[in-house]
């Protein structure tokens, strides 16, 4: 199992631009509450990602759609209870999640 690292940074820097540069400051908020909103994100978040084709982006967008359900909601909770620390816990394992994913699903559908 060996992958590019031209590849896993090409993957970072696309994960970065369509998570939070193409995230709206509305859909920021309200994820965690909505699920409509949560799918907007996630169809959006997928949409660089057919580049490495249909099935790739679409099985991202469902296993963003479950990690960002479960973290947007325990973020909310922690950010609401003044919990910064376990905030940022939160969203790094959030991170490293969709990391994991992307990277995951290249080398069982793409490589």
């Amino acid at each position: 199992m060996v992958i590019d690292v031209g590849i896993v940074l090409l993957l970072v820097w696309m994960h970065f631009v369509s998570d939070f540069v193409f995230q709206s400051d509305y859909v920021a908020k309200n994820k965690s509450n909505s699920n409509l909103v949560l799918l907007q994100h996630v169809l959006i978040y997928g949409l660089p990602f057919y580049l490495f084709g249909a099935l790739f982006a679409v099985v991202n967008v469902i296993l963003h759609f479950i990690v960002d359900w479960c973290t947007s909601r325990i973020t909310s909770k922690l950010w609401a209870a003044g919990k910064v620390h376990w905030f940022f816990v939160t969203i790094g394992f959030d991170q490293a999640l969709h990391m994991s994913c992307l990277i995951l699903t290249y080398i069982w559908l793409v490589q």
